[in-house]
């Protein structure tokens, strides 16, 4: 089963900034806390989930190694609930209540007037690769768009160029104060955004929103041993901020397609190769394909149908570390469907002397083998 992603577990974007994190986490911990939901399994589990994902995104290193590959770059290093604190993240009840509080009515001030600058928006874009280049390093170009700076009036929005003005509405101030018995709300001015000031002339270009979309290329490096739904991230390489912010990030979705004759499993490559019954009997060593050329493997004598051979060291390269998995070939003894009629006759004279045991195993020993061996 997939992990959720974390950003999407506390209702944040990839953007998120340290103080937005926190409160977005404070809630979700107030929200589903065991004590306030007594009994409730499905809560606790939202709780546990939470603060993982804020363990997590709340470590520089950890979020940067998330951001860039998503659960498999944490290489096991990962937050998970681990007891101790009742928030998992240092946060205390008074502090969510007093910020819960703050916030339904305005304690202190209320929020202050908006930056007009704007970080850009990240960028996602899905790339599809081959099996074997999900394995080895591979550099391939992609087109893509994204909004950058207009050209017409520099990226001010205004097509004098003089920039913006104070908002009439709220007097620059980024909100609406309305009186409501004995306390006073605060609202988001809908002429400005909240950022305090409007564009009187607006570029015919951009419109005033200063930026316009545009058409770009980009060599995307693939490391080594990436898997489905890694992401790899380019930090500024997504959407140009409004009104001179900083660009957001581009993340490269990776979708794997499949292989005619390996399965991926972890950093093990699995696959089944046919044998023969004299093969399987007198053992022999074969030559079969592997990732990056041919390999030889040992069949050893009396090998059973089904039976697993390892060859170390010829999986997938382990993601951001060294060493690699291991390649699994499964054999599978096959039965000739025609004979000739000296096959035959020496197919005979071998099944006169050997001795097998045709009783039928009951259920029961089955089952237990199967429990044994799982």
């Amino acid at each position: 089963m997939s992990k959720a992603d974390y950003y999407e577990v506390l209702g944040v974007s990839r953007d998120v900034s340290e103080s937005d994190l926190k409160s977005a986490y404070r809630k979700q911990a107030l929200k589903y806390h065991p004590d306030r939901n007594p009994g409730d399994h499905a809560a606790e589990e939202k709780f546990k989930e939470a603060s993982e994902a804020y363990q997590v995104l709340s470590d520089g290193d950890k979020r940067a190694a998330y951001d860039r590959f998503g659960h498999a770059g944490l290489n096991g290093q990962g937050g998970g609930f681990s007891g101790g604190s009742p928030f998992g993240g240092g946060v205390d009840i008074s502090d969510i209540f007093g910020d819960l509080f703050g916030e339904m009515f305005n304690v202190g001030g209320g929020r202050q007037r908006a930056n007009r600058q704007q970080r850009g928006s990240d960028l996602r874009c899905e790339l599809d690769i081959d099996f074997v280049d999900a394995i080895n390093y591979k550099e391939t170009e992609v087109k893509l768009r994204r909004l950058e700076a207009c050209s017409a009036c520099h990226g001010s929005g205004s097509a004098s160029g003089r920039g913006p003005i104070t908002c009439a509405q709220c007097q620059g101030r980024g909100q609406i104060r309305i009186q409501q018995g004995f306390f006073a709300v605060a609202r988001t001015c809908g002429a400005c955004g909240g950022t305090g000031t409007t564009i009187a002339d607006p570029c015919s270009t951009c419109r005033g929103e200063s930026l316009v979309p545009v058409e770009f290329k980009l060599l995307v490096k693939i490391p080594p041993g990436v898997e489905e739904g890694s992401r790899i991230r380019y930090s500024g390489a997504g959407n140009a901020g409004r009104f001179g912010g900083p660009s957001g990030d581009l993340y490269i979705e990776i979708s794997v397609r499949e292989h005619e004759f390996f399965e991926r499993r972890g950093n093990d490559l699995y696959c089944v190769v046919p044998i023969t019954f004299p093969q399987a009997a007198l053992g022999a060593e074969i030559e079969i394909p592997a990732i990056n050329g041919n390999v030889q493997i040992k069949v050893p004598e009396g090998t059973q149908n089904g039976k697993e051979l390892r060859i170390r060291g010829k999986g997938v390269p382990l993601l951001n570390g060294r060493g690699q998995g291991d390649m699994v070939v499964k054999v599978l003894v096959q039965v000739p469907k025609k004979l000739s009629r000296a096959q035959r006759e020496l197919i005979a004279k071998l099944a006169e002397s050997l001795e097998v045991d045709n009783k039928p195993a009951s259920p029961g020993i089955l089952e237990k083998m199967k429990d044994l061996f799982s």
